[in-house]
């Protein structure tokens, strides 16, 4: 019920944009929605309890409508508003780089109401009509169209996590379930996930594809057979079910979980071997050896490996390192000791530097790095020196009080400016523990620029990591133009960390990057880019990308404890 009073307070502000109504109205829905986003209580029950005028910032009008979704489940004067436009119209707000106002715009001057439509637009030049859409607008517009129609059928591993996660649960509470996993590109921790794949051992397969099908979140049934099951989930997902014997389930675990590579390798291993392998058993020339087999280390045992991690699973040596024991000890989410790429209230957090502390150190961390926006960020409500320099005092004083047992390192997420310049002069990176330096405009360079923007930034002796390297929306913005090999000899060269950036729309830099950041000596920082205390969760998903980078927890930064990381941070400001 959460998201869908959000989801419509959202659709409800982008709606009243493009009409024109006034600023205020508008606002009070946005914040609505980020209230009752971030709200930690139950609101079905403060809804049914009559308090939702006690949250500060929902007024009498907006409570009455909230109180209406909850009871009827919409909304009429939502309703009232989206029967002006076709529900194509709404997918608009999915393309890069096209805000309220311009799809106003468009609507208004060429009815341009779908996103097959704006292409059309695009393509017959009737868009290059309208006031501020020149050729590089309408390129850029024709290439996000390209990137949504190629990624339309992914979703993001963070969006995704909660809803299978709950499945897999689901599944293995089950009487009839004796085990029980996901597999796929789920398993493997990709950043994007087509489908998602359950493996169930059974001795009453009917039974649990009956359970399976009946799932509240399913919005239909794809096909239902004797031992496997496909439907689609409310959110559009498909999952896959496969129900196996006991014997069968660490085979058929392997090889749904992939990928198409690794198990083309297992199957020439295994024939090297004199064996066959396939989805439910390993055989030799003259009897099966599944009896012997009771999960995947053991099959990876009978092939001659050490037990290959399913995030290793992409034919990218691991076979060749599993053969000799030399598979990397993975970096795992209770190694990290801190983080620092985090905002408060005073840019565009929505938690106090007090709230953000307790939080940390409730998750057992020792240190938090607090990083708010640079002066240049206007739209994240960026720091001017004068409030950075107050927010380092604040710091300051924050941890003589040695409150909430936790140490708290003063930084700035400071903006990359277009020349490669920072957002401040040296006198106040000076007086910081730490500088996350990241780009945040001027995305349109040419590769060669953008690399030479960003080296120039790691050559400064006060930046201690680069943000979000390549700038990307997972399924909303492709990377910017920039030379990662460049980049990662410049990090090396200057003993400058690159982050995963864990927020789930991001994980960036990209797994496929950390192999050669790591045998260049490149160290990484997992930070969740937390702009309030549940994102700190995200860190988990920062922890998958860095086991699919063969990371361990001496490879990255933030798994050092208090002392040694204050030790690093200030050999580095040495360094300088």
């Amino acid at each position: 019920m959460r998201e869908k009073i959000v989801t419509i307070l959202n659709q409800i502000a982008l709606i009243l944009e493009i009409k024109g109504e006034n600023a205020f109205k508008i606002r009070a829905y946005r914040n609505g929605s980020e209230l009752i986003e971030n709200y930690g209580g139950d609101i079905v029950q403060i809804t049914h309890d009559g308090k939702l005028n006690e949250l500060k910032g929902i007024g009498k009008a907006l409570a009455s409508k909230i109180e209406e979704i909850v009871k009827t489940g919409q909304l009429s004067y939502f309703n009232e508003l989206k029967s002006e436009f076709p529900d194509s119209f709404f997918e608009l707000f999915e393309i890069a780089n096209l805000g309220p106002k311009k799809i106003g715009k468009l609507y208004k001057d060429l009815q341009i109401d779908s996103i097959d439509k704006l292409e059309e637009c695009c393509k017959n030049g009737e868009i290059s009509k309208v006031s501020g859409f020149g050729k590089k607008s309408v390129d850029s517009i024709i290439e996000s169209i390209l990137f949504r129609k190629n990624n339309s059928k992914f979703f993001r591993l963070g969006d995704i996590a909660p809803i299978a996660e709950s499945i897999l649960e689901f599944l293995r509470q089950l009487p009839q379930t004796s085990q029980a996993n996901i597999a796929g590109s789920y398993r493997r921790g990709k950043e994007t996930v087509h489908d998602i794949d359950f493996i169930v051992a059974s001795k009453l397969p009917d039974e649990i594809i009956n359970e399976f099908t009946k799932m509240a979140d399913v919005s239909s049934v794809i096909s239902k057979g004797k031992t496997k099951s496909s439907v689609y989930l409310k959110n559009g997902i498909q999952c896959d079910l496969r129900v196996v014997s006991n014997s069968e389930f660490p085979f058929a675990l392997n090889y749904f979980t992939g990928s198409k590579a690794h198990n083309v390798r297992m199957r020439s291993l295994a024939i090297k071997k004199g064996y066959s392998l396939n989805e439910y058993a390993l055989s030799s020339k003259d009897k099966k050896v599944k009896n012997e087999i009771h999960n995947e280390s053991d099959l990876y045992e009978t092939l001659g490996l050490s037990f290959i991690h399913p995030a290793l699973r992409e034919d990218q040596g691991e076979i060749e390192a599993a053969e000799i024991s030399n598979l990397p000890n993975l970096v795992k989410i209770e190694n990290l000791k801190g983080t620092f790429h985090n905002h408060t209230i005073d840019s565009d957090g929505k938690n106090s530097l007090d709230e953000m502390a307790k939080a940390a150190s409730e998750l057992g961390l020792q240190y938090l790095g607090i990083s708010d926006h640079s002066k240049s960020s206007v739209q994240a409500n960026g720091l001017s020196e004068e409030r950075l320099i107050k927010q380092i005092k604040d710091i300051s004083q924050y941890n003589k009080t040695n409150k909430n047992d936790i140490k708290i390192f003063s930084g700035v997420e400071c903006d990359i400016l277009k020349d490669g310049s920072l957002d401040y002069d040296e006198s106040i990176l000076s007086q910081l523990d730490y500088c996350v330096a990241s780009v945040h405009s001027a995305f349109s360079l040419s590769e060669n620029e953008m690399t030479q923007r960003v080296i120039r930034a790691i050559e400064s002796p006060f930046v201690t990591m680069i943000g979000h390297l390549t700038g990307r929306l997972l399924l909303l913005r492709k990377p910017y133009d920039i030379n990662v090999s460049k980049i990662i000899d410049a990090c090396a060269e200057n003993n400058t960390i690159i982050e995963i950036n864990a927020n789930p729309r991001r994980l960036d830099m990209d797994w496929r990057w950390w192999k050669q950041a790591k045998d260049k000596g490149v160290k990484c920082s997992i930070n969740p880019d937390a702009h309030k205390i549940e994102h700190f969760q995200f860190l988990h998903f920062g922890v998958k990308i860095a086991q699919k980078g063969w990371l361990e927890s001496s490879d990255v930064v933030n798994c050092l404890p208090l002392d040694e990381i204050t030790k690093f941070l200030k050999n580095k400001s040495t360094d300088n």
